[in-house]
């Protein structure tokens, strides 16, 4: 006979009601077993009345409106831009509210080193959403090539059209992505992936390429080299992912993956082991703080070759 888990759900706000909120984050949270999504908070109150409506849950507007989340929840979920996002990760931190964050955290460090030490301050959980980390079929591949020594090198290439003549995609509407580029809506998921197999980076070098491209040159603690290539302005014929290592053992390339939904899932998974175990997943805050220092450095030295 088995005992039946009376564990109650984790009570998960979410604040944002974007294309972000109302594709992924929302309807991995309503759906989630282990979950209840008790409320969503939005800038635009007809916004989060619509997105709340959608998913049975209430919604929140106005500064009063996110306190009251926060004093509703356990845990908060983000669908904000970075620099929007940082300083209501440590007030609801402070809040005692375990944190789900979009990468990148922020796009100063000062931001992003603001969330982490708040984190630790509070002792709550969190976890920063690289997709690649949490999505089930490329999670498994990281760790199994994190297994295996002697790498050598490593490509990394993320390149998306979101820029590109004609695009009609809604995330093209966003003024941080228009102003920060792939280096830092992309950057994240790539070095999230790099760094866990080779190593961190212990040097690092940028260039700026065509419109919003940059390109790295990383080398790593393991003594392996990669070489990353990041942009939202690539020709639709020319956008794709691919993440490949050569070592010893030869060439593995990252395989695909099931959706951003999906791998949502799995990061709310993620929090909720932190949450019970007290033990700090690898891509929490002080991970997104590292990323984001490393971005900072990449986008001054591109700059400044540029």
């Amino acid at each position: 006979m088995t005992t039946a888990d009376t564990t109650p759900p984790l009570r998960i706000g979410l604040l944002g009601t974007g294309p972000w909120a109302r594709n992924t984050q929302a309807p991995a949270l309503a759906a989630h077993p282990g979950v209840e999504l008790n409320g969503v908070w939005g800038r635009r109150a007809e916004a989060a009345d619509a997105l709340a409506t959608a998913h049975g849950t209430r919604a929140y507007t106005g500064e009063e409106g996110i306190d009251a989340l926060l004093e509703a929840s356990d845990a908060v979920a983000f669908a904000l831009p970075p620099d929007v996002q940082a300083p209501l990760a440590v007030r609801a931190a402070e809040a005692g509210c375990h944190l789900l964050m979009d990468k990148p955290v922020a796009t100063t460090v000062a931001g992003a080193r603001a969330v982490a030490e708040a984190a630790e301050k509070a002792s709550v959980a969190s976890v920063v959403f690289c997709t690649l980390r949490f999505a089930p079929e490329t999670s498994a591949w990281i760790a199994e090539q994190a297994a295996v020594d002697g790498w050598f090198t490593a490509r990394a290439q993320w390149l998306g059209s979101l820029y590109a003549a004609g695009s009609d995609s809604e995330y093209a509407d966003s003024p941080w992505r228009r102003d920060k580029g792939g280096l830092w809506d992309v950057g994240p998921h790539a070095l999230s992936v790099l760094i866990p197999v080779l190593g961190d980076v212990e040097h690092l070098t940028a260039a700026a390429g065509p419109a919003d491209t940059t390109h790295l040159i990383l080398r790593h603690t393991s003594g392996a080299s990669s070489t990353v290539t990041l942009g939202l302005s690539a020709p639709p014929g020319a956008a794709g992912v691919e993440i490949e290592v050569r070592g010893e053992r030869g060439t593995a390339s990252i395989p695909g993956w099931a959706g951003a939904e999906t791998a949502f899932r799995g990061a709310v998974d993620a929090l909720a082991e932190a949450v019970r175990t007290g033990v700090p997943h690898a891509c929490d805050a002080r991970f997104g703080l590292h990323l984001t220092e490393l971005l900072a450095a990449a986008e001054q030295q591109a700059q400044a070759a540029g």
